[in-house]
């Protein structure tokens, strides 16, 4: 059996400039002797803001019902202190950021933003590309494609 290569729709791009935020752990406190668990004020401020922008990028399209391809590149702010030759090499791509946040945990509040916005539900996700780089323009570039499902050819050897 041969596998033809998944089809895809046109493709959502979101792009939301400004710090990348990351999704934050949630808290827990104590009221009344009841736990309860919440989300930093930061990420849901953040979500928020993302999820607004998906709305706009989504310009009334009907959200994706199949399996999704979600592609998030966080641009993060190069450190004003470094030298200039350091700072042009982070721009070059020679230095990664190394440092927290974790790249997953940017994933992750881009899927959960984009939740009954772009698509139903962040399972969907059955493929996800994510990468952070150093930028002079800080952001989050998110690209959302629906995959139509992969047909299975029967061939004869």
């Amino acid at each position: 059996m041969a596998v033809s290569p998944a089809e895809t729709t046109a493709a959502i791009v979101i792009e939301f400039s400004g710090d990348p935020v990351a999704k934050g752990r949630p808290r827990f406190a104590s009221i009344g002797g009841r736990p309860l668990a919440f989300t930093p004020a930061k990420t849901r401020k953040y979500e928020a803001g993302l999820k607004f922008a998906a709305q706009e990028a989504m310009a009334g399209r009907a959200l994706l019902t199949g399996p999704i391809l979600m592609e998030v590149t966080a641009s993060l702010p190069i450190p004003r202190s470094w030298s200039q030759k350091k700072q042009r090499a982070a721009l070059a791509g020679e230095i990664a950021p190394l440092t927290r946040p974790d790249l997953d945990n940017y994933a992750k509040i881009a899927a959960d933003a984009l939740n009954c916005v772009v698509f139903l539900d962040d399972s969907q996700i059955v493929e996800l590309l994510a990468s952070k780089q150093y930028s002079d323009m800080p952001g989050l570039l998110i690209r959302v494609e629906q995959q139509r499902t992969q047909t299975l050819r029967r061939t004869r050897c």
